[in-house]
């Protein structure tokens, strides 16, 4: 294997063999005793960030424009205090008390505040809250169980004072109509409808709560679960994302007239027994009947249980289809592929609807079935009473008011089973909410560390996706030091674009790690980790809003300066100013009114902006003509005069002149890295022999 970083003491590659660069780097790199070579580099080779020794003076080279408008704006950044306030993890956006949890003010210059820069002290930060997705969703059903325990008693009173009417029917037969006691009739009355009333009062207000429940669940369940389907869609393919959908579910439940039926079941038994306080005989029609729609309750879970599951799964696979035709409605219509989607949607919604149709067939059978049951038990109710009455075992209004009581005791069971359905849903969409919560990665209390300098290691890193064998990335060791530029090349296939997305933590490698300031990435503060990095991903997408908000990261507390800076290291302040709103233009989900390169350039300046300490650019130049590839060369170069490092995935030659070293990908190894000199040579020497690419890196390290 040819590893590309040997040093030459010729002057003429002093600056290819990365000599410019390499002399940042701390003594303990070098081994001892190793003189440090002597630089002479020519009026055109770049200048080394390094200040001069103060007893060699050497002539300053004049500040371009863009240059000193980012040291103006960076200095007023380390003297202003960052605006906003700190979200806590667990409550939301709450303002803390005291100021212990406000950012400390930058003092580190052009380094960006971070642990060195400038000469000052590091200043750290309060550590930042871990998201215990376990925890919070244990708060929420805390919640929940509180509010339906209250909700459980408005429903003891509201069922108890149900039997005020049947008990107001058996007063007016028996006692009323037989005395003609006016006086009796209206107090009965008043006494009657003040129960009323109260009970309408409280079922009101238990129907009030449930609501409040339902919206106190997507407030505390919100947030956590789209942040648990963030983290877990660095396994899969963010499916997850639909689990919001699980949680809509859940709050329609919660405000159903079937959660009011499940409420009032357990209260059966009461009004069963005073039925029995009337005549046993009816009180055991009541049971019998009780217990055949137990039992076809039992039957109709067992018998749409599978179908509504299939009809589901089905249903799911119906919506990512869909969703995939809006993401690409421009390539459906170009390619007249709109009769193919359809189709594709169509037979997994042709599954979902007959798996529907099954399942809602028996169970609209069985609870025809049950409502049969109710109503002959109201016939048997009232037939046996009469015989009961022509005994004189009970009078005309015990027969009324039993058969009310009756009425009142299996409704909320067949109620129940008609909407047995929405239970299941609810059950299922519960069920995944708390898969997704348990699954997803726990976030730990993390310090807040000094912003990184840009230091990056990669270890022995190696992918293979899961569900497969194929290796993705193999074993690739290499690092860069602050302000240091990389190209990445290779052939399509060779895991450019995955290493792009593990080197800013979007996927998480199988073994090895990735190292900013000899932190692994995983044990950074993803918030601090966040705007201390910029990324621009090889599919570009911009945020429905302005080109303001869009170059902020969408953040509200951004300052116009700190804007205006990301777009001038970026290179794409004149294109913003030529647009008619400039960066007020508002910019749509797919992207209009942007071309495919101003979207790229936009997105560019959005990985600039925050003042990051390292860049990953993955093929930042794939729609850009040629003044868009000068201003993406003059991005990389500022970035470079900023100590920004940066690692930029390309397959054109026009950047490769604008970085410090090379690395070539092949079949997910380094089969060369090194200086930019030394590799464009020997890649010269490889293509003018026709020989093959070198071997693949088998040594650590890989520097």
């Amino acid at each position: 294997m040819n590893l590309i970083n040997t040093t030459s003491t010729t002057e003429e590659d002093a600056f290819s063999q990365g000599e410019a660069v390499k002399s940042r780097q701390n003594q303990g790199d070098r081994p001892t005793g190793e003189p440090l070579p002597t630089l002479k580099l020519q009026p055109e080779q770049r200048v080394d960030r390094q200040q001069p020794v103060p007893d060699q003076p050497a002539r300053q080279e004049p500040l371009s424009k863009t240059q000193r408008e980012t040291q103006r704006t960076t200095e007023r950044r380390s003297t202003t205090p960052l605006p906003g306030h700190q979200v806590e993890g667990d409550t939301g956006p709450i303002l803390r008390s005291g100021s212990g949890g406000k950012p400390p003010v930058s003092t580190g210059g052009n380094r960006g505040g971070g642990g060195g820069g400038g000469g000052a002290p590091p200043e750290f930060h309060k550590r930042a809250n871990p998201d215990q997705f376990v925890e919070q969703l244990a708060k929420g059903l805390r919640v929940v169980r509180g509010n339906l325990g209250f909700v459980m008693v408005l429903t003891c009173a509201t069922n108890m004072l149900v039997l005020a009417i049947p008990i107001y029917l058996f007063q007016i037969s028996d006692r009323v109509l037989t005395s003609r006691s006016i006086d009796t009739l209206i107090m009965l009355t008043v006494i009657i409808v003040a129960a009323v009333v109260l009970q309408a009062i409280f079922d009101a207000v238990r129907r009030f709560i449930l609501m409040r429940t339902a919206v106190e669940v997507a407030v505390r369940l919100g947030a956590p679960v789209l942040s648990a389907a963030a983290h877990a869609s660095l396994q899969d393919n963010g499916r997850q994302y639909q689990t919001l959908g699980d949680l809509q579910q859940l709050r329609g439940f919660l405000t159903s007239s079937t959660l009011i039926s499940f409420l009032d079941v357990p209260f059966a038994p009461l009004f069963i027994f005073a039925i029995f306080l009337v005549h046993p005989h009816l009180g055991m029609i009541v049971v019998v009947t009780a217990c055949v729609l137990m039992v076809v309750a039992l039957i109709n879970q067992k018998a749409t249980a599978k179908p509504f599951a299939k009809a589901n799964q089905a249903q799911s696979r119906a919506n990512m289809h869909l969703d995939s035709m809006s993401r690409n409605s421009q390539i459906i219509n170009a390619l007249a592929m709109v009769p193919e989607a359809v189709a594709l949607w169509g037979r997994d919604t042709a599954h979902s609807l007959q798996a529907q149709v099954q399942a809602q067939d028996r169970n609209i059978f069985w609870a025809a079935v049950s409502r049969a049951a109710r109503l002959l038990t109201q016939i048997a109710m009232l037939g046996w009473g009469a015989y009961l009455a022509i005994q004189g075992e009970i009078t005309g209004g015990m027969v009324i008011a039993a058969s009310i009581i009756a009425g009142r005791a299996l409704g909320p069971i067949e109620g129940s089973i008609e909407g047995w359905n929405g239970f299941l849903l609810s059950r299922s969409a519960y069920d995944r909410v708390r898969s997704l919560m348990h699954k997803s990665v726990q976030r730990f209390e993390k310090l807040r560390l000094p912003n990184p300098e840009g230091r990056l290691n990669v270890e022995r890193l190696l992918y293979v996706p899961a569900g497969t064998k194929q290796v993705i990335l193999n074993g690739l060791s290499f690092s860069l030091t602050p302000g240091e530029s990389l190209a990445v090349i290779g052939n399509s296939g060779a895991g450019k674009t995955t290493l792009g997305k593990m080197l800013v933590g979007s996927i998480l490698p199988t073994s090895g790690n990735v190292r900013l300031d000899l932190m692994d990435l995983r044990n950074w503060d993803t918030r601090q980790l966040g705007e201390n990095i910029g990324y621009l991903p090889q599919d570009v997408q911009l945020f429905p809003g302005s080109i303001k908000d869009n170059i902020a990261r969408m953040r509200s507390d951004a300052r116009d300066e700190d804007i205006h800076r990301a777009a001038l290291l970026a290179d794409v302040h004149d294109m913003i100013a030529m647009l008619p709103h400039g960066y007020e233009t508002m910019v749509q989900a797919d992207g209009s009114p942007l071309s495919g390169g101003q979207k790229q350039r936009i997105a560019l300046a959005r990985a600039f902006f925050g003042n990051p300490r390292f860049l990953v650019l993955d093929e930042p130049n794939s729609n850009l003509d040629t003044a868009g590839d000068r201003a993406l060369a003059n991005a990389i170069r500022h970035a470079s005069e900023n100590g920004i490092t940066t690692v930029v995935i390309t397959q054109k030659p026009s950047l490769l002149s604008v970085v410090d070293k090379i690395m070539l990908l092949a079949d997910g190894n380094i089969a060369m890295f090194g200086y930019r000199q030394q590799v464009l040579q020997q890649l010269a020497q490889r293509s003018q022999t026709g020989g093959n690419l070198p071997p693949a890196q088998s040594q650590p390290g890989g520097q």
